[in-house]
């Protein structure tokens, strides 16, 4: 937990310097184009930087590197424990620049810098120092045969994968991409996002200066339409791992089907329902743990438990609890360890998130929060905001805002609960609070979600698997599950005179 003041964290702001060129083949490089884009902070309005706008010729000079890097072994071929001791070392450097990663963050996307240094940027480290650690872990197979014949079945990885990035949690997502990729042996290139590519860039940086090898890791900084496409289109792109909207995700498999069928893995939008029955006896902590799970993060979290399903007895007890919880998360200056919520990633996705609040007023009860507010006079902030009595039907339930917008819609039994809370395009998360284990069991089985939280909310580790059902994607970010998304079985056979 870092203890620096609201002072320290802006004056450590005021001196911070930004790697702004992308990253390929070893070395910062301008755009070829010589274009660049601004990169503004949402709290105050102000650029960063001006940051390289790849495009398909930058993708393809990163692409080309990191085959050739592929190729000639310098990576893919190299010892287990070399590639262990590399990424234990870039865990290391991640460790001893939290709060310079912290800032990037919370600087480029709004996110609190509390949150930041104490969450994102350690979990980073961790990430990297368990695939590391898993790399000499991980066995192949012999298959049962008959004598004369030996069969090896290996675990080899896929050769150059693409990785598009959000820009809700920059530094992990790039994280949970790139550390098991390259344990795995692959080479990267990774797309993040437009509005928050500063710590993805830092990323490069240490992983050179950790020993990863030149061409390994490279990083296009571009818009969507632009670089992401071409990392999609590329036909020497083996493998694309994806994160952000459904709509995006669906593009990547047409770009898959109009190039070389390469492997694409979507994690996609989300609507996770959060289920509160009246055996809960803990409603208190339930009430804290629903606030977190939409309100954290600015509600920009694609797991985010926007849809909080009450048994109707306990609804109005339960609501008046959300809403004194909701009146104390109040948005503040990110930097300022006191502040409750952050600033909203830019102009565009705070107006998105106010026409779904204008449009709520009409047809759902506003119970805390709905406006737009400015902190020191400016930026993107969003009160926590909090719709109670929600039809099933209604837009708040069923799209996804990604903003701090919680819809309040209650049941009358658990079979009620259930078909609503599964009756929706999305299948990523889902929270269970109740005192009843054959309850608990119960409902976790029938809910359509990747993870079923009970009696807390977003669980997740290094050690489980993270990922959705339907329209929310599939294949599994973190555990060694996501080694199967950048590994290829190979067999060999052998005949040998018995």
């Amino acid at each position: 937990m870092s203890d620096l003041s609201h002072a320290d964290w802006t004056a450590r702001a005021a001196r911070l310097s930004f790697r702004a060129q992308a990253f390929i083949d070893g070395a910062f490089v301008d755009a070829g184009s010589g274009r660049v884009f601004d990169c503004v902070n949402p709290a105050t309005g102000a650029v960063l930087a001006q940051v390289a706008e790849c495009d398909a010729h930058d993708v393809d000079r990163a692409v080309t590197a990191a085959r050739r890097a592929f190729d000639d072994g310098r990576w893919s071929r190299a010892a287990p424990g070399d590639r262990k001791a590399v990424l234990l070392k870039l865990a290391d450097l991640i460790r001893a620049n939290l709060h310079e990663l912290a800032l990037l963050d919370s600087l480029d996307m709004g996110k609190l810098v509390r949150d930041a240094v104490t969450i994102d940027a350690p979990g980073s480290a961790h990430f990297f120092q368990w695939y590391a650690e898993a790399i000499d872990k991980i066995y192949d197979e012999v298959a049962p045969t008959g004598p004369g014949d030996l069969a090896l079945v290996r675990r080899v990885p896929l050769g150059v994968v693409g990785a598009v990035t959000p820009w809700n949690f920059p530094l992990d997502m790039a994280t949970w991409k790139a550390a098991a990729a390259l344990a795995a042996g692959n080479s990267v290139v990774l797309k993040p996002a437009e509005q928050s590519p500063l710590s993805a860039l830092r990323l490069a940086e240490l992983a050179a200066e950790a020993g990863i090898p030149d061409g390994v890791f490279n990083v296009v900084p571009g818009f969507g339409e632009t670089a992401g496409q071409a990392l999609g289109l590329h036909m020497d792109v083996d493998c694309l791992a994806f994160t952000g909207s459904t709509a995006t995700g669906k593009r990547f498999m047409q770009y898959s089907g109009k190039s070389n069928l390469k492997q694409v893995w979507p994690e996609t939008g989300g609507k996770s329902p959060n289920l509160v029955f009246a055996d809960c006896h803990d409603l208190d902590h339930a009430a804290d743990m629903a606030a977190f799970g939409i309100f954290f993060n600015q509600g920009e979290v694609c797991s985010a438990n926007s849809r909080l399903y009450v048994d109707r007895r306990i609804k109005d007890d339960f609501v008046e609890k959300l809403i004194t919880r909701a009146q104390g998360m109040q948005p503040g200056d990110p930097l300022d360890p006191a502040s409750k919520m952050g600033a909203i990633v830019n102009e565009h996705q705070t107006s998105g998130i106010m026409r779904f609040i204008e449009a709520g007023r009409k047809t759902a009860h506003l119970v805390a929060g709905g406006d737009r507010v400015t902190v020191n006079g400016a930026g993107c902030f969003v009160q926590p905001t909090i719709f109670d009595d929600v039809a099933h039907d209604d837009p708040l339930a069923r799209d996804e805002i990604f903003g701090p917008v919680l819809s309040v819609i209650p049941f009358d039994s658990e079979d009620d609960a259930i078909a609503m809370a599964n009756d929706s395009i999305y299948g990523l998360a889902a929270s269970v609070w109740t005192d009843d284990l054959s309850r608990a069991c119960r409902v976790s089985d029938r809910l359509m979600a990747g993870t079923v939280s009970v009696n807390t909310v977003d669980a997740l580790s290094a050690q489980t698997p993270f990922g959705g059902m339907k329209q929310s994607g599939f294949g599994r970010d973190l555990s060694l599950h996501s080694f199967e998304k950048y590994t290829a079985l190979k067999t060999t056979w052998i005949k040998y005179r018995a």
